[in-house]
């Protein structure tokens, strides 16, 4: 399985925006691929910036592309303070 974790920061006085916009964008991700996503921030800001993640754990194949698409279609670029940076996780097998 894989796993997205999303991260980026924003600037406080976008929060709220943000936020609303970042919901509705997992909702609906949620609903037209299956994904359970989460969303996160690191607890303080550092020079009126706070940083966000983005979980979205076992996804299936393809939710990239539909992520990437969700993204731009929510307009989040403008109210993100820089680049998003994606981390990709698998699950390890373990040999017992």
């Amino acid at each position: 399985m894989t796993d997205l974790y999303i991260y980026y920061q924003v600037r406080e006085a976008d929060t709220a925006a943000l936020h609303g916009a970042v919901t509705a964008m997992q909702a609906g991700l949620a609903s037209a691929c299956g994904a359970a996503p989460q969303l996160k921030r690191r607890p303080q800001a550092r020079d009126g910036l706070q940083t966000w993640m983005e979980v979205y754990p076992a996804v299936p194949d393809g939710f990239e592309a539909a992520l990437s698409a969700a993204v731009q279609q929510s307009g989040l670029a403008p109210l993100t303070a820089g680049p998003r940076h994606t981390e990709v996780f698998t699950d390890l097998n373990s040999c017992v």
